[in-house]
């Protein structure tokens, strides 16, 4: 359950904290006063949308944290996040930019995984809700959590065969009948030979763009190599020059050991000079096929390249073509993996036929005991004739069902419901309005609200469009259901404000300066005083507040009977 939040800077709101009770909450106020702020400040801490708008004006940063109690922490404990004595704190700070920074128990994490956490630990009910019910979708989900409740066994088995059931077709199209198998197998052939023929090496491109470069310079090179060999070979060149150098320095060398050293240094030069341009010649000699060459480089690049646009880099290539083995010889021998394939298809397929028809006779057994139970709540909420049905689509034949099947069934169906004696049953977003929706809804909450481990439910103006006698029993429902999980409740009717165990009044003031959202705890006379206010006679009869006292003396003593 929730046990505080704390709210800063958050439209009209400066600085809030408020404390919880573990029953019912109940947030009244004047309209305008400010209680769909706190109704923002909750949905912000289950994951709601976050618009920079939200921010009080002049201000760069806000924040709502909330002190959360539960008995399941399996979920937060997966994530990393730890908790002591069942404890965790949700924080949400939001920028002027638009930006959120969300941790729980000081672990950041994404609006996503706050939404889908804190769905397990609190529901909210309000118009958007109303908006939601009106899907076949949610009526699905909600008829499945009545009928199936934790007890998945039926629809697990319907997701597993489901499940096993596409892997088996997917193998089915992947491999091909006898036709698409033969089209494949050329098209794998043609694939395999195209590579193989290529027989890239590793680091080939690179070797071939570097002897491109040098090629397409060659031009240049073969004239730096020819002025090389009539530098070193040429008429005036450095072997002719050393030669006379070699012959002056014999012809003294008798003189003395110092020359004929030099002598011998020179003949070192001599003999290095011949070998460079020998080196330098043969090069060049090379160069006469260079063009030729430069187009077999090219051509080769080409390949490489086309190919890689194929097949990807060297590794991607090779393992296409290690898996394009592999596939080639599953399908030249496919037509018995077909056949195998096929009576596998077959078997599932009435497995999982069979599995659905389960699901689906349990789901239409559930659905008359849905009925059974919400048409008693409407009647104590002021409904007495209505008539509610969940209309199943016919059940589809084995023939023709698996178009229809998902992982939890075939079955389609949707909520009708006909509110008044004489109108016939249709579906809820044809016939029902703004109060018979919250009471439909709340039937439906009371109903369901024990199937799972909510530990708090968020009722946004859960009174629209009753009053009265009706008003009454929604109080009780509420009370009835506050006893077993946290209820909080924004509302405008006396009868379900003088139910709360805790009572909150929201009000709107200014200094002068800035207007500013206030919440105030009441007291039992604050609560008295609160409800003559509420039922319009605050002010106006004499008796009012005795009235308003008596209500809260029977809303009293019906939570009492009720404990």
């Amino acid at each position: 359950m929730l046990q505080r939040i704390s709210v800063h800077n958050l439209a009209l709101i400066s600085d809030l904290e408020i404390e919880f009770c573990g029953n019912l909450n109940v947030f009244t106020g004047e309209t305008g006063a400010g209680k769909s702020i706190i109704v923002d400040s909750l949905m912000l801490l289950i994951g709601g949308r976050y618009d920079k708008s939200m921010l009080k004006f002049g201000e760069d940063k806000g924040y709502v944290e909330g002190v959360f109690e539960t008995d399941d922490t399996a979920v937060l404990e997966e994530l990393g996040i730890e908790c002591d004595d069942g404890m965790f704190i949700v924080t949400r700070k939001f920028f002027k930019d638009g930006r959120n920074e969300i941790r729980i128990n000081g672990k950041q994490i994404t609006t996503a995984m706050l939404r889908d956490i804190m769905s397990g630990y609190v529901d909210i009910y309000g118009q958007n809700e109303y908006q939601s019910l009106l899907k076949t979708s949610e009526q699905k989900k909600i008829l499945d959590n009545f009928v199936f409740g934790r007890d998945v066994k039926i629809t697990d088995e319907c997701a597993a065969l489901f499940d096993e059931y596409k892997k088996t077709r997917s193998a089915m199209n992947k491999l091909g009948d006898t036709r698409a198998r033969a089209q494949r197998i050329d098209i794998l052939k043609y694939q395999i030979e195209e590579i193989e023929t290529a027989a890239v090496k590793r680091g080939e491109e690179d070797d071939l763009v570097e002897r491109r470069h040098i090629l397409m310079a060659a031009e240049r090179i073969k004239t730096a190599l020819a002025e090389i060999v009539d530098g070193i070979d040429g008429d005036n060149g450095a072997a002719g020059q050393i030669g006379s150098a070699i012959h002056a320095a014999a012809s003294i060398g008798s003189f003395g050991d110092g020359y004929s050293a030099v002598e011998e240094r020179l003949r070192s030069v001599a003999i290095e000079l011949d070998d460079i341009a020998d080196g330098v010649r043969d090069e060049l000699d090379g160069m006469d096929g260079s063009e030729n060459e430069l187009d077999k480089v090219l051509a080769r690049l080409d390949k490489i390249r086309a190919l890689k646009n194929k097949y990807g880099h060297f590794d991607a290539m090779t393992a296409f073509l290690s898996e394009a083995k592999e596939e080639l010889a599953h399908a030249e021998n496919g037509e018995e993996e077909y056949a195998a394939l096929s009576k596998k298809e077959r078997e599932l397929s009435a497995k999982l036929y069979a599995a659905c028809v389960r699901a689906s006779e349990h789901r239409r057994d559930g659905a008359i005991k849905l009925a059974a139970k919400i048409l008693p709540e409407l009647a104590d909420l002021g409904m007495p004739n209505s008539r509610f049905e969940v209309v199943f689509s016919p059940m589809p034949t084995e023939d023709a069902f698996i178009e229809k099947t998902t992982a939890v069934g075939f079955d389609e169906f949707e909520f009708y419901l006909s509110p008044n004696v004489g109108q016939p049953l249709k579906p809820l977003a044809k016939i029902i309005s703004g109060g018979e929706m919250s009471r439909f809804m709340l039937a439906l909450k009371l109903i369901t609200g024990d199937l799972g481990n909510i530990g708090t439910m968020i009722f946004d103006e859960v009174d629209t469009g009753i009053s009265g006698t009706v008003g009454q029993s929604v109080a009780k429902k509420l009370c009835r259901l506050s006893r077993t999980r946290q209820v909080l409740c924004v509302t405008h009717l006396p009868q379900i404000a003088a139910m709360a165990d805790s009572h909150f009044y929201i009000e709107k003031t200014d200094d002068g300066n800035e207007t500013h959202t206030r919440v105030t705890a009441l007291d039992r006379n604050g609560q008295i005083g609160e409800v003559a206010r509420l039922s319009g006679t605050k002010g106006v009869s004499s008796t009012a507040m005795r009235n308003a006292e008596e209500i809260k003396d029977f809303c009293d003593e019906y939570k009492r009977s009720a404990e």
